[in-house]
């Protein structure tokens, strides 16, 4: 994968991951989903939850190898 799209990878994941993780911490907490997902669909706690670690793996990814290309 070239860097540029591992780079793409990186910020979507972090993206995913962050609005997975903001729409079932606001669920279990408040009983309000937070974040801009919830705006356009009406997700199960389960799919906020697969979002956020799927997100998540995919910025560990880029992220590793970003550190990976600089030595």
């Amino acid at each position: 994968m070239n860097k540029a799209l591992r780079e793409v990878v990186s910020i979507v994941g972090w993206i995913v991951g962050v609005q997975g993780a903001l729409g079932a911490v606001g669920r279990l907490t408040t009983g309000n989903d937070w974040g801009l997902v919830h705006k356009w669909f009406d997700p199960p706690i389960a799919l906020y939850v697969v979002m956020a670690v799927a997100g998540f793996c995919l910025a560990a990814y880029g992220e590793s190898a970003r550190q990976k290309a600089k030595g």
